[in-house]
């Protein structure tokens, strides 16, 4: 410890900008569908394409596997993340019991104004394009309720696993996207009636009829002959 009392121990703080851009490109590459879930994610090839060292890469990687994105096997490398039925039976469940939280506060607590914000979220979804910028507005959808709760470590505990349902929803539409774009929007408009209309048991039930109606199509999918 020097004369002013600080810890003179400890390495200087260095600036982790890049990684985090780094980090942010391949996560948006994914949640694109350039790279699918089980595809190779190479640092040389990586570094090639964003013009960078591997350091940031390997970071950004690391940081990518840390909230799920990315998987990593040493005979293998590092891979998007393939959900197996027991990832989608996990995040569903734990999905459902913090949105069950959210749904009940947003009915008490929410204004009509932060209703009003996840109603344009479904104005989006309508605009929606394609279906990795669908699953985006669907997360977006979630993004505001959860907002809309106003409970901060509720916020925290969706964050945690955010990445991680945008997976789901992207690999539940590698599954099947028939009726997808068409469909989503229309639940969604469903919600919102629901919340604004302040009836908690009536919008469980939808939100949770529309979660179910997402892991149907991957659990009837692996019990496929």
């Amino acid at each position: 410890m020097n004369a002013s009392g600080a810890d003179d121990t400890l390495a200087p703080a260095r600036r982790r900008g890049l990684a985090d851009e780094v980090g942010d490109r391949i996560r948006e590459a994914i949640f694109a569908g350039i790279y699918p879930p089980g595809a190779a994610l190479r640092e040389v090839d990586l570094a090639t394409i964003l013009d960078v060292s591997r350091g940031p890469v390997r970071e950004a990687l690391l940081r990518l596997e840390r909230e799920g994105l990315v998987s990593t096997a040493w005979h293998r490398g590092a891979t998007v993340t393939t959900l197996s039925p027991a990832d989608i039976a996990e995040l569903d469940s734990l999905r459902g019991a913090l949105e069950q939280l959210a749904v009940q506060r947003v009915v008490a607590y929410a204004s009509k104004a932060d209703i009003a914000v996840i109603a344009r979220t479904v104005e989006l979804m309508e605009r929606a394009e394609d279906e990795a910028a669908m699953v985006a507005c669907d997360i977006a959808f979630h993004d505001a309720v959860y907002a809309a709760a106003r409970h901060r470590r509720l916020l925290d505990a969706w964050n945690a696993i955010r990445s991680q349902v945008q997976l789901f929803l992207l690999t539940r539409v590698g599954v099947s996207s028939a009726g997808y774009l068409a469909q989503i929007p229309a639940e969604h408009r469903d919600l919102v009636a629901t919340l604004r209309k302040r009836d908690a048991e009536a919008a469980l039930r939808h939100f949770a009829q529309h979660r179910q109606r997402a892991l149907a199509v991957l659990t009837e999918s692996e019990s496929a002959p």
